[in-house]
Order: C-alpha cells, then sequence, then structure tokens
C-alpha cells in the first residue's frame, strides 16, 4: 500500500491530465485521471483520493459542478478544486464553495501555486 497522497484530476483536455499528473508524479503524489465526469466518479469510488481537481466544462457546461456535489454529498471533508479558463474575479462571482469547490486553479495551471496548495492539504492529512 502506498503512503502518497492521492490526487484525482478530472478533465476533459487529455494535455491538460497528461501535465499535471506528469508534475505531480515528480513531486511524489499518486495520480489518477479521468477524461469525463462520469469516469471521473467512477475512480472517485476506487481509489478513494485525499484531493480532486475538476474542470468545470467537460460533457456538459456544467458537469465539473455535478461531480463536485456528487463528491462532497459522499465526502463532504475531502478538497475539491476547480480546474477552469473561468478567471478568479468570474470564480468569486459564481460561488464556487456552493458549488461543491473548495477554490480555483486558473488554466494554464501555475503549477508552483498548485504545489503550494496541495502541500498545505497533504500536511492536514
Amino acid at each position: 500500500m502506498s503512503d502518497k497522497t492521492k490526487v484525482l484530476v478530472i478533465d476533459d483536455d487529455p494535455a491538460i491530465c497528461v501535465s499535471v499528473k506528469a508534475i505531480l508524479e515528480a513531486k511524489g503524489y499518486e495520480v489518477y485521471t479521468a477524461l469525463s465526469g462520469k469516469e471521473g466518479l467512477e475512480l472517485f469510488r476506487q481509489v478513494d483520493p485525499e484531493l480532486v481537481l475538476c474542470d468545470m466544462m467537460m460533457e456538459d457546461i456544467d458537469a465539473g459542478a455535478k461531480v463536485a456535489g456528487v463528491i462532497k454529498k459522499e465526502r463532504p471533508e475531502l478538497p475539491v478544486f476547480l480546474l477552469s479558463t473561468i478567471g478568479e474575479a468570474t470564480a468569486r462571482t459564481i460561488g464556487l464553495d456552493e458549488l461543491g469547490f473548495n477554490g480555483v486553479f486558473q488554466k494554464p495551471v501555475n503549477f508552483d501555486l498548485l504545489l503550494n496548495v496541495l502541500e498545505k492539504h497533504r500536511k492536514k492529512a
């Protein structure tokens, strides 16, 4: 059994999944990727991640919010972060916490910021 922090990345853009996975695995995380909300929920239930990164607009315009809502219903304590191109100002106005997200990472992802936030959550676990 691995003692690595498990991160689930749900995004319909394969390039995002590949790049986030490569960076996080290089820093010692165990990373799982899904290219749809449905696949993401299946993996969520299989791998029991400690943190989830989820795109908002996948197969449906609000697929990410639906996924986050299901995850938060099943595991309210699990940090779920939005991966999006919508911008932080817009993110603040749409009520991310009401949608089930703990925060937002703007695409393209700032990996220094992402790693910093993940480290804080890793220490809490």
